[in-house]
């Protein structure tokens, strides 16, 4: 048996979960361990390299190219002269790949008392792993702390075909060398909206098909109905229609079955996009040998603490939370940060109000709950829905069908959600959350500064004076 090597904590992934040890880890013994993302096992993590942060440096050249049909609406004058798809990718990738590789670089030689072990992770004991290398080679270790960021990984199909058709995912899909003239994307969450935005924007014929009746069916339902139909005017959207099987065409197209309700249907297609879901990474980690057990769900159960039910061992991020998104993830490492280095003093991470947004077009925000939620939970609510076009700047942009919607307590004024749909709805979320999270009511945030007039903002202050208080 070789030597096992024992480190004081232990991190698996190089996600949010790098970013806890700093200098002041300085006096203990780390080891990262990350087995990279995608197919070229690259360190980071997934927002970096194959998620929000390439997705959104496509998502702004896409806005670009959509602007000129609205542009000559005001009287402009715009012509798309071609996208450079090429020129796209590289101009991404060559920003965001040498951060990736100095990101690995920094965690091999940059801390002398931090060792990056690269290779799949494996519980084989309480509070030890063993580490997979790509040659197969094996070490173990033991540690005091271990911390679980290890993330999740795209969902795949489970249907006939799927396997001798090459599918891509948003793991491959934004690094491929040409644009195709047709894609079918599969799936009707954040994922499929950004993508369609992206590739119809660049004059790819894009179908969507979603087996739910509307697209983002989690929002708002408002906001789910308004999207689809936005979405179906650039795009085929076809809904409620399930996955049957996969064809390889002689011409090298595939050819995508589904069944749905006017029976079966197929399209033939240059790529096929698959944006089904995320599947929590946990189960690869053997947690049992470590007596941890994974929730129905697949997550790693942690407490308000981040610590899961076996003293020192941690969870964060896709692997333990309810949502998948990196500013989650990144606040849970801070929690965890934190109790690691203060553990008499811990510190619980705030999950009462997650927003999020799609940086699709349009795009959406949203915090808290929704209509369908509040009366599925018979809560007692007002709410007020305000257009953009109905507002100055709206009004000067000429937007129509998109709107800012809030729900509210009647009584206290507290408000419970607020859903937004529009240009900039990302950033106009924004004082929502803070009222929210700082318990300021409606009157006090309408009345109690100032709206710049005539900006964007006052679509959300008109929603606020509009919601009918008791």
């Amino acid at each position: 048996m070789g030597i096992v090597r024992h480190f004081d904590i232990c991190v698996i992934g190089s996600g949010s979960g790098n970013s806890i040890i700093d200098e002041r880890f300085a006096d203990r013994q780390v080891a990262i361990i990350d087995a990279g993302v995608g197919p070229d096992k690259l360190f980071g993590g997934t927002c970096l390299n194959l998620g929000c942060i390439p997705t959104k440096m496509y998502v702004h050249p896409a806005d670009l190219a959509a602007s000129v049909q609205h542009a000559r609406d005001l009287g402009i004058d715009l012509t798309l002269d071609g996208v450079h798809w090429r020129a796209v990718r590289d101009r991404i990738f060559g920003r965001i790949d040498p951060i990736t590789e100095a990101g690995r670089q920094w965690r091999t030689t940059g801390m002398p008392n931090v060792t990056l072990l690269q290779g799949r992770a494996h519980f084989s004991g309480l509070r030890r792993l063993t580490v997979v290398a790509e040659d197969g080679s094996t070490e173990d270790i033991t540690a005091d702390q271990v911390v679980i960021a290890a993330g999740s990984r795209v969902r795949r199909p489970d249907v006939p075909g799927a396997e001798e058709v090459t599918l891509h995912s948003s793991d491959t899909v934004m690094r491929i060398d040409e644009l195709p003239r047709r894609m079918v994307i599969l799936g009707g969450g954040f994922v499929a909206a950004e993508f369609a935005h992206l590739f119809s924007a660049f004059g790819v014929e894009v179908t969507v098909v979603s087996r739910s009746g509307a697209l983002l069916r989690r929002e708002d339902e408002d906001v789910s109905r308004r999207f689809t139909q936005s979405l179906s005017e650039r795009c085929t959207v076809r809904l409620k229609e399930h996955l049957e099987s996969f064809e390889q065409l002689e011409d090298g197209r595939i050819r995508v079955n589904t069944v749905g309700p006017s029976g079966p249907a197929s399209y033939d297609t240059d790529l096929v996009l698959t944006a089904i879901g995320r599947t929590r990474n946990g189960d690869t980690l053997a947690t049992e040998a470590t007596g941890l057990e994974l929730a129905a769900d697949g997550r790693i159960p942690v407490d308000k603490y981040q610590r899961t039910p076996v003293q020192g061992i941690w969870a964060l991020g896709d692997v333990s939370s309810e949502h998948l998104l990196k500013h989650v993830a990144n606040a849970e490492a801070r929690t965890v940060q934190h109790n690691l280095l203060s553990p008499h003093h811990p510190v619980a991470t705030d999950h009462r109000y997650v927003p999020h947004a799609v940086f699709g077009s349009p795009q959406v925000a949203a915090v808290g709950l929704t209509e369908q939620a509040a009366r599925a939970l018979g809560i007692t609510y007002v709410s007020a829905v305000q257009q953009y076009g109905d507002v100055a700047y709206g009004w000067a942009m000429e937007d129509t069908g998109h709107f800012c919607k809030l729900l509210a307590d009647p009584v206290t004024g507290h408000l419970l959600g607020a859903h937004i749909i529009g240009p900039e709805a990302s950033i106009l979320i924004q004082p929502v959350l803070q009222a929210m999270s700082f318990g300021l009511d409606v009157r006090a945030m309408a009345r109690g500064q100032y709206w710049i007039h005539p900006a964007l903002t006052e679509v959300l202050e008109n929603a606020l004076l509009a919601l009918p208080l008791d």
